[in-house]
């Protein structure tokens, strides 16, 4: 159950009151169906773009979603595979991963960041949200893409979850993710398990260096003994010590920055 600041406990408080549903933007050459879930009531609310892992904006994304919205936020989650499989949902089988990852290599930075573009476009019309800059967060292919969101002019508090890849893997063309640190804007705080095997402590390592040379205002958290997917409670990787602390933290960040 949650509490009014969007934590588990195991109280009786009712869950603060949200709405969910599913609307559409328009970005580039597509409409593109976003999951939103919003706090009752008129606001101003801080808004929040939710990116999804490779098993597209399924149960657990959405969960997500609803979850920053009961802590006070609009937010929205694009389905960032919608040119490559509209519709797009999976688990967490050995066969799942595999379909996501041959949507993942698909993707197009260009195209990914005007989908969020266009949803950061569409929060800023409703009459809920509050002026200024968003929120973003990601998980693993959405954590990477939260690095790229960061250079949005909009996005002023990014929370990036264990993105693999970041300093050598491109979407598309163009230059790959840590090319790209020096036109960030907002503050970046990056999470990862010190037992992930899809990043190596030296990519961590590659990631902190560059952005103290680009003078970027972030922080990155280092989890002893988690591995890939640690905050997803479906996953066998689950590490629900590392994955409440890491929600304090983003938590923290998004009242910080864009307010709740």
């Amino acid at each position: 159950m949650q509490n009014n600041s969007g934590d588990i406990n195991t109280g009786t408080m009712t869950p603060p009151k949200i709405e969910t549903r599913t609307i559409e933007v328009t970005s580039s050459d597509i409409t593109l169906p976003v999951y939103m879930a919003m706090p009752a009531g008129n606001g101003p609310f801080g808004a929040v773009v939710v990116l999804q892992e490779i098993f597209g904006v399924n149960g657990h994304i959405r969960d997500i979603t609803e979850r920053i919205a009961r802590a006070g936020y609009i937010a929205l989650a694009p389905a960032l595979y919608h040119r490559q499989a509209p519709g797009f949902e999976t688990g967490y089988t050995p066969e799942d991963i595999q379909v996501g990852r041959q949507c993942k290599v698909q993707t197009k930075a260009d195209e990914l960041l005007s989908d969020i573009q266009a949803t950061i476009d569409y929060a800023k019309t409703l009459p809920q949200v509050k002026a200024g800059g968003v929120g973003c967060i990601g998980f693993c292919f959405g954590g990477h893409v939260a690095y790229l969101a960061a250079t949005l002019q909009d996005t002023s508090a990014i929370a990036s979850f264990y993105g693999a890849g970041i300093p050598d893997t491109a979407f598309g063309p163009g230059p790959v993710a840590l090319d790209r640190t020096p036109q960030i804007t907002g503050t970046l705080h990056c999470f990862f398990g010190t037992e992930d095997a899809s990043i190596p402590a030296t990519a961590v390592e590659q990631i902190r260096s560059t952005l103290q040379q680009a003078k970027i205002d972030y922080k990155i958290f280092e989890y002893e003994g988690a591995g890939h997917g640690f905050f997803c409670d479906r996953r066998g990787s689950y590490n629900s010590d590392a994955a409440a602390d890491a929600w304090e933290k983003v938590k923290a960040l998004f009242a910080e920055k864009i307010g709740g």
